[in-house]
């Protein structure tokens, strides 16, 4: 039976100029959460600060979330929110920022919850809003947080990643500016965008596929494919950084509902063992396991019909020179050089990717030999 769709919250505004949206917000105390200082250099957190305190409301900022957010960062924010008492919350940057303001949101809502194993299931997931709602203001066109009921936090211990997704994590409001993207450098936006489009594509091979979910990422892993290119070779092309945004959002929404594949859960996977970036990852591994995905007949169908949409061959070789393009690696080891410590954490790295929540809608699903397989054929090249 088809699980009910939100496609996003209450209030969702994209397109250029959208951020003065802000000032209609009616708001006491507003929380923003951010990453290093992109946002503080690239003028776009006084700008927001500004917009808030127009409004008539007083701001705090939380900085210092790195990539991939740990735990203890979560717990910091929270404790900091629970001095200031927001209102509101805004994630401002790229996925970290707006997943760390997520799951700092819980731990504020909740301070008589003291873990990150205490919010996953089995356990039942809180009840949010009744101190504060949730903005969103993306900072790169790849991780759609703005739209998703999905998290990702690092373990502080070990270093692995806690993937947790509920709809009460759907921000009530996205702001989705291309101003707020100009800043990011080539690489972050080829990265993000691969990011992007692999939520598309492993959102039209979903085991929960739909009709609503087909439309939102067929077009958006098409407008990807067309203008990842042109924001990458100038930043500055406003038109590619507001397509590529919607893109992004249209992906987002379609896969909070009917979720992902393997190329997610291996890339937690790598990025929990190796630390690599979430977006290079995706990359990387896509046109593999389209290869791997296309023994299933369905998903071999859903592949050939989009690559036939951009004028494709097939659509693994496409993603291939897209990668190109982006100069993005076409093998893992290429970026992890000792393949002695790959094989090492060979079976590890299956079995957390076995185990992670996106393998189950994934159109074929792969033994733990299969997934070790997998692995290796993507960190050789094969």
């Amino acid at each position: 039976m088809m699980r009910p769709m939100k496609l996003a919250g209450s209030e969702l505004m994209f397109g250029e100029g959208c951020l003065e949206y802000i000032k209609t917000i009616k708001v006491e105390k507003v929380s923003i959460v951010v990453g290093g200082k992109s946002m503080e250099r690239s003028g776009m957190l006084a700008k927001v600060e500004g917009y808030f305190h127009e409004a008539g409301a007083e701001t705090m900022v939380i900085s210092g979330v790195e990539p991939d957010p740990s735990f203890e960062t979560v717990m910091r924010g929270a404790q900091e929110m629970l001095g200031f008492g927001p209102d509101l919350i805004v994630g401002l940057g790229g996925g970290s920022a707006m997943d760390a303001a997520k799951a700092m949101w819980i731990f504020y809502e909740h301070p008589e919850l003291k873990t990150m194993e205490s919010v996953l299931p089995p356990n039942e997931f809180p009840k949010l809003r009744e101190k504060a709602r949730l903005c969103c203001i993306p900072s790169t066109s790849g991780t759609a947080s703005e739209v998703s009921r999905s998290i990702v936090i690092s373990d502080n211990e070990t270093g692995l990643k806690h993937g947790l997704g509920n709809m009460e994590m759907m921000p009530d409001i996205a702001i989705c500016d291309p101003e707020v993207t100009v800043s990011m450098p080539a690489k972050i936006t080829a990265e993000t965008g691969m990011d992007a489009l692999t939520h598309a594509l492993e959102a039209l091979a979903s085991n929960r596929a739909n009709y609503i979910s087909d439309i939102l990422a067929t077009q958006a892993a098409i407008d990807i494919m067309e203008n990842l290119p042109k924001a990458c070779a100038d930043g500055t092309d406003m038109k590619a950084r507001e397509i590529m945004l919607q893109a992004s959002m249209a992906a987002g929404m379609a896969f909070t509902n009917v979720s992902l594949g393997i190329v997610h859960s291996m890339a937690h996977t790598l990025g929990g063992v190796f630390h690599i970036s979430h977006g290079l990852a995706d990359a990387i591994l896509l046109p593999y396991v389209i290869r791997y995905n296309e023994a299933d007949e369905r998903a071999k169908k859903v592949y050939d019909t989009f690559a036939e949409k951009i004028g494709a061959e097939n659509l693994y070789t496409a993603v291939e020179e897209l990668n190109r393009t982006l100069h993005i690696p076409s093998c893992l080891k290429e970026v992890i050089a000792d393949e002695a410590v790959f094989t090492e954490k060979l079976d590890e790295m299956a079995a957390l990717a076995k185990a992670d929540g996106c393998t189950k809608t994934n159109p074929v699903i792969p033994e733990v030999e299969e997934f070790k397989e997998l692995f290796m054929k993507a960190y050789r090249g094969e």
